[in-house]
């Protein structure tokens, strides 16, 4: 009898033990088998038995960069759970401090591990040497280990950029679609052909490579007839683009062309068999950069080319002498021999005219059109300013629209765009429109925009961008969701309140984590 009664006593008392409930956080940024979410959850759930911890909640990042809040969703709403209270966890387990972020800046990463603190919610990380209990030696042993997160993704970044180098030297590609009338050829390690990959797919293996090579024969035609007619035939960019979309002929994303898309085959030097890497560099999930040429990393002859060598280096003089920068004196003595010659002046004469640098050109040197008119005596009736502005930013919205596909293509995500309407579908997730706002000033002297919402398509996201004060570039962007616009028409000044300012942003880039599909080859775990 007192046997059994101090079984039942025992019993009893492991009943009564409270189990702490906790969220666990997994992060993988590739397929690497030691931090796969499996593998981290395993470790993060024997973690909580030996402490009576019980997991209530998992949040997952999978195929996410640790460098950048952007696009870690799972983290994201993590730390909108917290704050929002009531979450149902006393604790945050995470399998080390790498997994919670590979952070530039160790701030940063303190910063989102202090918002949870804050609320009274604590993070443990399971696989470290050390209890994340706030003393002065955990603090000390956690900026160590969030500096050397951030550090082993600059080290690692510095040696994938070498070795990607070489291989671009030994003539492999490296990223990036091939571009109409090219195609992508994965080789093996002994340089045998394996097949062409069709758009969205990537070599598997590790050993093998891909190179350039030569598409459909009728893509391959239409890419020597592009620098026909701009070589011998006159044509500029815009006029090819415009013969091929009345040829019914797409680009290879299958949308129209426009005058970006036929100036970058008319400016590529893959088209003669070049291997050029390190135009632009992204490293880190940092801004974009252009780099200058002497950075640039080259194979001549490194793929089978395409157009003739001497017909492409003919096209490149014509464009640099088309683009070579003429002084101001040169400038104004051509528009005052185009105004004598017909008497009146517009950005369209300017520009259909030969050997004359281009309206934005003008507009850029003189900070109007309006005033390098002035300049050579032509006074127009009214103030036609506003129409040779509004005529370049719908130049300027659909050379966006393209770069932005490029741009989330790149990224590995998929856009499908709306010929009649712009509208575009990302990654059949999320529908996204782009407006352009011109700057217009007031009579005191103060900055206004009009966003127009197109309330009849309805897209998902807006991607409102506002222009600077002479109408010549982006000033920043707005990305408004349709869940949160109750007109169609919204009128920003300078600054507008944390309800709209919340949406700004100096770049894309977080659009574009929005759309992005993190492939193998990821630069940084």
């Amino acid at each position: 009898m007192p046997e059994r009664s101090n079984q039942k006593t025992d019993v009893t008392r492991d009943e009564v033990i409270r189990k702490i409930p906790a969220a666990e956080y997994v992060r993988m940024s590739t397929d690497h088998q030691k931090y796969s979410t499996e593998n981290q959850s395993d470790a993060i759930r024997s973690y909580a038995e030996q402490h009576d911890m019980e997991i209530v909640q998992r949040y997952s990042d999978a195929g996410k960069s640790g460098l950048k809040l952007e696009g870690r969703n799972g983290l994201r709403q993590l730390i909108d759970d917290v704050e929002g209270g009531d979450v149902g966890f006393e604790v945050i387990l995470v399998y080390d401090i790498s997994r919670w972020g590979r952070f530039q800046d160790a701030d940063e990463s303190a910063y989102y591990e202090y918002r949870c603190r804050r609320k009274g919610i604590s993070v443990q990380y399971c696989a470290e040497q050390f209890q994340n209990d706030g003393s002065p030696i955990s603090t000390i042993v956690k900026s160590v280990k969030r500096a050397m997160a951030g550090e082993y993704s600059r080290e690692l970044s510095t040696k994938v950029f070498a070795g990607q180098c070489r291989l671009v030297e030994l003539g492999y590609r490296q990223g990036g679609m091939a571009g109409y009338g090219l195609r992508r050829m994965r080789i093996d390690q002994n340089g045998h052909p394996q097949g062409i990959l069709q758009f969205g797919e990537y070599k598997s293996l590790q050993t093998d490579r891909v190179i350039l090579v030569p598409g459909p024969s009728d893509e391959v035609e239409t890419v020597r007839s592009m620098y026909r007619h701009f070589v011998d035939g006159g044509r500029v960019e815009s006029e090819i683009a415009r013969q091929l979309n009345e040829e019914g002929i797409k680009t290879d994303l299958g949308q129209p062309w426009t005058r970006a898309t036929a100036h970058q085959v008319l400016t590529n030097e893959k088209y003669i068999g070049n291997n050029v890497y390190n135009r632009r560099s992204f490293k880190l999930k940092k801004q974009r950069v252009a780099n200058d040429p002497e950075m640039w990393i080259r194979a001549d002859g490194a793929f089978e080319g395409i157009v003739d060598q001497q017909m492409f280096f003919t096209a490149q003089g014509m464009i640099r002498e088309r683009n070579r920068r003429f002084s101001d004196e040169e400038m104004l003595d051509r528009l005052k021999r185009l105004f004598e010659r017909h008497g009146y002046l517009s950005g369209l004469i300017i520009d259909e005219t030969e050997s004359m640098p281009t309206s934005g050109s003008y507009q850029r040197r003189f900070g109007s059109l309006i005033r390098a008119y002035e300049l050579v005596g032509f006074n127009p009736d009214r103030d036609y300013s506003y129409i040779e502005i509004n005529r370049a930013l719908r130049r300027m919205h659909g050379e966006v629209v393209s770069d932005t596909i490029g741009s989330i293509e790149n990224l590995g995500g998929t856009v499908e765009r709306d010929t009649a309407t712009d509208l575009l579908r990302v990654n059949d997730e999320f529908t996204a429109s782009v407006v352009i706002a011109r700057c217009q000033m007031t009579p005191a002297g103060s900055t206004r925009w009009k966003i127009r919402l197109d309330t009849g398509l309805a897209p998902d996201i807006t991607v409102a961008i506002r222009m600077d004060r002479v109408n010549h570039a982006p000033l920043d962007y707005y990305l408004l969701p349709l869940f949160e616009m109750t007109t169609d028409r919204i009128r920003l000044a300078e600054e507008n309140g944390l309800m709209l300012d919340a949406f700004r942003f100096d770049t894309l880039e977080f659009f574009f984590a929005m759309a992005e599909r993190v492939r193998i080859a990821e630069i940084a775990l």
